[in-house]
């Protein structure tokens, strides 16, 4: 575990960080060209920076972005 101390200045900076990282990583898994363990592995990151974010950002905020965590169900 690590522990760090922010500025204020520095914690509205990574949340912006981590706010822009989540919104390319939910466009690259929404990219049909992207194959199966590519996906995966998005996946596995975004739920690492998640619960990350998890950790500063308001609930109001935070619930745009679980939306990401739900599983994509497979039409036939």
């Amino acid at each position: 575990m690590l522990g760090m101390m922010f500025t204020d200045k520095e914690c509205k900076e990574f949340d912006y960080l981590l706010r822009k990282e989540m919104d390319e990583m939910l466009l690259d898994m929404s990219d049909r060209r992207l194959d199966g363990p590519v996906k995966d592995a998005i996946t596995r990151r975004y739920k690492i920076i998640f619960r990350m974010y998890a950790r500063i950002a308001p609930p109001r905020e935070l619930s745009r972005y679980a939306l990401g965590l739900k599983p994509k169900s497979h039409k036939s």
